[in-house]
C-alpha cells in the first residue's frame, strides 16, 4: 500500500484539547405505551478534541443509536447534545444538514459511492453542497485521494476498484470538507484482515494529524487500535474509558 501522509491542508491544526462532543442526559425512545422501547437511557458522554475513540457493545445496546445522534442523523427524545460547543439536539432538518456538511465526516461499512461517478467526482461531491468553487473542489479532492494512496485511481469508477480502495475513496470524501469529527460506523465490516489494517492505518494517521475519530465496531481487534473504548449495554454507557488492554478482561 502507498504510504499515507495526512497534511494540514486537510486537517485542522491541533490545539489544546477541549470538549468536541458532549451528550447530556440523552434519551431516545421509540414507540409508546406497551410498545415503548428505550434505545438510550440517560446517556452522558464526553469526547475531547483529538481523541480516537471506539464505541462497542452487543447488538441492541444502543451504540448505533448513539452514533446516529452524534452524527446529527437523528434527534434525541430528551437531553442535550453539544457538538463543538453548540447544542444541536433539537435543530430542524435544514440546520442539521448544514452542521453535518460543515462539521462531520462519515465513513460507513457500505461505501455509498455513486457508481456512475469516478473516484474524483465522488470526493468532489460534498464540496458542491458546501458551495466550494469548482476549481478548488478538484484541487482538494486530488489532495484527499493522494493522501489515502489513490493518486493513480482518480478516474476509476467504483466497479473498477477493490473493496479497500472504495473505502479509501469514502475516507477521502469524508475528510475533504475538513470536518471537526470523523465518524466511522463499522468501517472495516466488509473488508478482509489485510485491507482492514490498511484502512485502520489511515484512521490512525488522520487522528495523529489532529482529527477526532469516533468509530462503532463489534470487532475487538479493531477497537484495540483506538485509544479509548466506550461500552454500551441496554441503552446505557456502562464503561466510558476502557483501554485496549481492558477488553481482554471485560465480561461481555
Amino acid at each position: 500500500m502507498t504510504t499515507v501522509s495526512i497534511t494540514n491542508s486537510l486537517i485542522p491544526h491541533s490545539v489544546p484539547k477541549q470538549e468536541i462532543i458532549r451528550l447530556e442526559n440523552i434519551f431516545k425512545v421509540y414507540g409508546s405505551g406497551e410498545t415503548e422501547v428505550k434505545a438510550l437511557n440517560n446517556v452522558n458522554l464526553i469526547i475531547n478534541e483529538g481523541e480516537y475513540c471506539s464505541i462497542m457493545g452487543p447488538s441492541g445496546s444502543g451504540k448505533s443509536t448513539a452514533m446516529n445522534i452524534i452524527g446529527c442523523l437523528d434527534r434525541p427524545t430528551g437531553g442535550h447534545y453539544y457538538l463543538d460547543n453548540v447544542d444541536v439536539a433539537q435543530m430542524d432538518d435544514k440546520a442539521l444538514a448544514h452542521i453535518r456538511n460543515k462539521k462531520l465526516g462519515f465513513v460507513f461499512q457500505q461505501f455509498h459511492l455513486l457508481p456512475q461517478l469516478t473516484a474524483l467526482e465522488n470526493v468532489m461531491l460534498p464540496m458542491a453542497y458546501a458551495n466550494v468553487n469548482p476549481t478548488e473542489r478538484r484541487d482538494r479532492a486530488v489532495v484527499a485521494l493522494t493522501r489515502v494512496g489513490l493518486e493513480k485511481r482518480l478516474n476509476n469508477k467504483p466497479n473498477q476498484l477493490s473493496g479497500g480502495q472504495q473505502q479509501r475513496v469514502a475516507i477521502a470524501r469524508a475528510i475533504v470538507n475538513r470536518p471537526v469529527v470523523l465518524l466511522a460506523d463499522e468501517p472495516t465490516g466488509a473488508l478482509d484482515s489485510r485491507t482492514t489494517q490498511e484502512v485502520l492505518d489511515i484512521f490512525t494517521e488522520l487522528n495523529a494529524s489532529g482529527i477526532t475519530v469516533v468509530m462503532v465496531t463489534h470487532e475487538p481487534d479493531v477497537a484495540r487500535q483506538t485509544q479509548r473504548i466506550v461500552w454500551f449495554r441496554d441503552g446505557e454507557v456502562v464503561h466510558s474509558h476502557l483501554t485496549p488492554n481492558d477488553l481482554a478482561h471485560l465480561a461481555v
